[in-house]
């Protein structure tokens, strides 16, 4: 599949959001490059079930290199809680690589793409409700937040998003400010991406129908353009994220989320 000049456009135009979405929510942006991922693959003769894992995989490694951009800036005003980090990273990748290279090659593309709907619904309905958390709950100890980052990074290689949709809630429930929250998720999708991205291109070596261009299950041309595209726009996003006010950037969270959910259970239905 060759990238044609109206292809490069269309994902040009989708990294740019999405690194904007990246630095603004803390998401990595892999929950809006899959949807739109899958349907570009689509509809240029893609297998339905193929095109799922691929948009899945290439989404994810371009947070690799997202999140890099978008961390960065959001360490400049200081709001990164690496502590948080460092505790939570050992998990993650533990939990990444179990995903990366089991699960997600066993799971039917449709049954990743309704897991993909259900869990970004959850955190939607998180984030609208604006839940307050008990006053007193602070994030768990050492061990708790291994076993918290493990799920987080599960989660995240079954459904190539870069953990935001997760990590954001589950650090507000714990009482971290929205906007530190939304930091700390981005300095996570790192070790998020790099731990799944890896497993991608292992576990997709021996899948047959691949288009050219295909590095296990990463799309590389595509990977290119997006990656590109987007770690431009971070920046903008963070800035404009620590001028938004929280109410509103809760909001704006959970809207994209629930539209996000909604194809991609559409996707999967249709798929079975």
């Amino acid at each position: 599949m060759l990238l044609e000049p109206l292809l490069i456009a269309e994902l040009a135009l989708l990294g740019l959001c999405t690194g904007f979405l990246a630095g603004l929510l803390g998401i990595g942006g892999g929950m809006l490059m899959v949807p739109f991922v899958t349907f570009i693959m689509s509809g240029r003769g893609v297998a339905p079930d193929l095109a799922v894992k691929m948009a899945i995989a290439t989404s994810m490694a371009t947070i690799v290199f997202t999140s890099i951009s978008s961390v960065r800036a959001h360490h400049r005003r200081g709001a990164v809680q690496w502590r948080i980090v460092r505790n939570l990273a050992p998990g993650i990748v533990l939990g990444a690589a179990v995903a990366s290279l089991g699960a997600f090659a066993l799971l039917k593309g449709a049954w990743l793409a309704l897991l993909f709907a259900a869990f970004v619904g959850f955190s939607a309905t998180q984030m609208l409700i604006d839940a307050k958390p008990a006053p007193t709950r602070t994030m768990p100890a050492t061990a708790g937040q291994w076993a918290s980052g493990g799920v987080i990074g599960f989660l995240s290689g079954l459904v190539g998003a870069g953990g935001g949709f997760v990590s954001v809630p589950f650090m507000t429930w714990c009482n971290v400010p929205i906007h530190q929250a939304v930091a700390t998720s981005a300095a996570l999708g790192f070790p998020i991406a790099l731990a799944n991205g890896l497993g991608y291109v292992v576990s997709g070596q021996s899948v047959q129908g691949l288009p050219a261009g295909a590095l296990g299950y990463v799309f590389v041309p595509a990977l290119v353009v997006l990656a590109t595209a987007s770690v431009l726009m971070a920046p903008l996003g963070v800035r404009a994220a620590h001028a938004l006010p929280v109410k509103q950037l809760k909001r704006v969270f959970a809207m994209l989320l629930y539209a996000l959910a909604a194809y991609m259970l559409y996707k999967g239905l249709s798929s079975l």
